[in-house]
């Protein structure tokens, strides 16, 4: 019995030195572990960048619309009935190219009475020069006065001068005949056809309308706050849905007069012929590059965020963040631009930039 209660005792000091060891002494190598993770475990994952200074240009953006400077209605010369469209619509089209054929009939008949008209004043005429011939014969001869042969020869002239009329008016029948081919004025598209086949047109009475994208004009309302920036010369890039391909031209004009309803300026670019893809009546972004710097900090625009104290960036140093106010300008293609509160090569938190506070530890996503 007294062996058991010394073994007992000797036990339970040993317990009581191991316990009194791992409290007062260092950690084990599985605590230490544990430790650091969820330390790990606090700091927020985040991207950064390295601020460094970069040209900018300064720019103005509207959106407006695209005008086409060729796009012509083509209305019937004469008046026929349209006996038939040789083009639908959205078809492309060549200048030259039969659009509809128009009812000629009509001058069919014109031009067969005109040649008989002809016909007959030479045949007057002919007469004429025979009695001319005959009457200046018989005045040599002093049987009749030469007062006889003088009216004979006036008569004559009168004859040729209504043949040149009636052969003139032979020729505008044909000319007017050659007009119920209706062709295309221009290389473009077929807008929509304005009358049926069958229909009975007029003169002047519109046809097809054909949109040509030989000349595009772009319009650019911009507020007339800030008319004093443009110029005609600056250089302008534009982009429409319609095409992948942007354009850079000039402003060509600008209207004097400020539009009264939108209270804007127009500010007017010509597009170079052979644009891809570009055409009357769409949309188009244009950008006027107003000036250009050599050198300006740009930081992306989810580094920046508003907090109490105003707008801030995160700086990374020894993988803790923190606060720098900051003075932005400029904003232009996801960048904004830091006047004052950073130096370059600082690095700066991009992602997850929205979930930091001062001083707040940070773990830098590697990129593969």
């Amino acid at each position: 019995m007294h062996k058991i209660s010394t073994y007992f005792f000797v036990g339970l000091l040993s317990l009581c030195l191991a316990t009194c060891n791992s409290k007062d002494g260092k950690p084990d190598d599985k605590s230490a572990i544990k430790e650091g993770e969820k330390k790990a475990a606090k700091a927020t994952l985040v991207t950064v960048t390295k601020v460094s200074n970069q040209a900018v240009e300064t720019t103005q953006i509207a959106i407006g619309t695209l005008e086409g400077l060729i796009s012509p209605t083509v209305a019937a010369e004469v008046s026929a009935r349209v006996l038939k469209f040789h083009v639908v619509t959205g078809e492309q089209v060549k200048q030259g190219q039969l659009i509809a054929t128009l009812d000629a009939s009509d001058f069919g008949m014109q031009r067969s009475e005109q040649q008989a008209e002809i016909g007959r004043i030479q045949a007057q005429i002919d007469n004429q020069v025979k009695i001319v011939e005959r009457n200046q014969v018989l005045v040599n001869k002093n049987f009749i006065s030469k007062n006889a042969v003088d009216n004979d020869i006036s008569q004559q002239k009168v004859l040729q001068q209504q043949l040149a009329a009636a052969r003139a008016r032979a020729g505008t029948i044909n000319h007017d005949s050659n007009k119920t081919r209706v062709v295309a004025p221009v290389s473009g598209v077929v807008e929509k056809r304005l009358v049926s086949q069958g229909e009975f047109v007029r003169i002047g009475d519109p046809i097809v309308q054909i949109v040509s994208r030989q000349r595009l004009r772009a319009h650019l309302p911009f507020p007339e706050q800030i008319a004093a920036q443009f110029k005609a010369g600056l250089k302008v890039r534009l982009t429409t849905p319609t095409s992948d391909k942007a354009v850079e031209t000039t402003i060509h004009e600008l209207k004097p007069m400020v539009t009264e309803g939108s209270r804007s300026i127009d500010i007017i670019a010509d597009i170079p012929d052979g644009a891809p893809g570009w055409q009357p009546g769409a949309s188009v972004t244009g950008t006027v590059i107003l000036g250009k710097s050599a050198a300006a900090m740009m930081i992306p625009e989810q580094s920046l965020i508003l907090r109490p104290a105003g707008e801030v960036v995160y700086v990374v140093r020894d993988n803790m963040a923190y606060q720098a106010v900051v003075k932005a300008g400029l904003r232009q293609n996801g960048l904004i631009e830091i006047i004052e509160g950073l130096q370059e090569k600082d690095v700066i938190v991009v992602d997850g930039a929205g979930f930091l506070t001062d001083k707040t530890l940070v773990k830098v996503a590697t990129t593969k």
